[in-house]
């Protein structure tokens, strides 16, 4: 017998277009699927839409406290062991609830799955692949970004009931949270297939929350990074504020001067964006580390395993060492030859069973251009390869 899962679309006020969201959970592939549609007393044309599939899910319209409420009652409700949301102007792409049924058979101790999708049009027409997500990095989701899709995310029904609900106090970051919540506890597992779209359009929630929505979502990365000021301020500072300052620098200065320097001030937003996104942390999207590297790794005991590879781009990387602490405690420095490395470290009794959080400082790095064969103005210092628990508490 298949697995159960659960989908929840929390709605209000979509019939224009919750028959597409409807559509595409009812015509996955995957034979065992339990939907719940939680509806928040809406008072257009969404009841006579979902009329028609009333024998194939479960219909309830009553009123709600918000989005986050309407989905915890889902969830509470929800009987199957995998379980998901949906909003009502979103969609899952053919073979969604099959690929993450088959990524929690192999990987049944994490948190959720997550995977690939698009960002669509009010039509519903392809605009974009969604250009954040990548593999899973802790430290990059719990200080920088929210790269995770959530169209795309299945999560363990017992994992959330652990690490508790949705915060409903969370209008626009109630999925970043409740993902930090579940990495820091099991991990999460990335998946490289096309699963989910998210619509955007104008009177979409995340196009309008403004500085409403930063101030939220700055109060959810300072109390779970523990830092006042984490990379993610300058991230979404600068993509909030920029959507406000350029129409004000329209407004405030005559004609063509203007627009040139609204389209110079959005550039240089979009710059400091994506250098904050590229650098952040410390490791790039290609497996190099830079000399700081940052990072994160769920509850687990033991030891500790990090791989990585040691190249020989240039003479100044000879003699490298890289020291490793956790929580602030030097656990131990390695100096690898050339090629791949491997290697162990103990991890004090009190650090067991806890989630952490890493240094590695390498003492020799480069730049690059100033080797005069390339552009690439990063420094980097080695290939980052693994660094996990050599066995996870669950």
């Amino acid at each position: 017998m298949k697995p159960l899962v659960t989908v929840i679309t929390p709605s209000y006020n979509q019939g224009q277009f919750i028959q597409a969201t409807i559509e595409s959970v009812l015509s996955q592939d995957y034979p065992n699927i339990e939907y719940i549609i939680m509806d928040g007393a809406s008072t257009d044309h969404t009841a006579e839409v979902v009329k028609p599939y009333a024998d194939r899910l479960t219909w309830i319209s009553e009123k709600d406290r918000g989005q986050s409420d309407a989905i915890n009652k889902g969830f509470r409700m929800a009987k199957g062991i995998i379980v998901a949301w949906l909003n009502s102007d979103d969609i899952y792409l053919p073979g969604a609830v099959s690929t993450a049924v088959k990524a929690f058979e192999e990987h049944p101790r994490t948190g959720a799955i997550y995977g690939e999708g698009f960002q669509i049009d009010k039509e519903g027409k392809v605009k974009s692949k969604f250009p954040f997500t990548e593999p899973f990095n802790l430290w990059k989701l719990t200080h920088s970004l929210d790269y995770i899709l959530q169209q795309t995310v299945f999560f363990r029904r017992d994992a959330i009931h652990e690490v508790g609900l949705l915060d409903e106090s969370l209008h626009y970051g109630m999925d970043w949270d409740i993902l930090v919540r579940l990495g820091k506890r099991f991990g999460l597992t990335y998946i490289p297939v096309e699963m989910g779209a998210i619509r955007e359009y104008d009177d979409a929630k995340s196009f309008t929350g403004g500085a409403k929505r930063f101030d939220e979502l700055g109060q959810l990365i300072r109390r779970q990074s523990e830092r006042r000021f984490p990379p993610a301020y300058t991230f979404y500072g600068l993509d909030t504020y920029e959507k406000i300052w350029c129409p004000m620098v329209k407004r405030c200065l005559p004609g063509p001067f203007g627009e040139v320097a609204a389209r110079r001030l959005s550039q240089v937003c979009r710059m400091l964006i994506d250098r904050a996104y590229a650098y952040s942390g410390g490791l790039f999207r290609d497996g190099w580390a830079s000399n700081v590297l940052h990072y994160m790794i769920p509850e687990g005991k033991g030891k500790l395993l990090f791989r990585g590879e040691n190249i020989q781009m240039s003479n100044r990387l000879a003699g490298q060492t890289i020291v490793v602490e956790a929580q602030g405690l030097e656990l131990g420095r390695i100096s690898p030859d050339w090629g791949p490395f491997e290697v162990e470290f103990n991890v004090p009794g009190h650090l067991q069973g806890k989630c952490l959080t890493l240094k590695l400082t390498a003492s020799r790095s480069v730049v690059p251009s100033k080797l005069g064969s390339s552009t690439d103005t990063r420094t980097l210092a080695y290939r980052f390869g693994d660094l996990r628990w050599a066995e996870r508490v669950r």
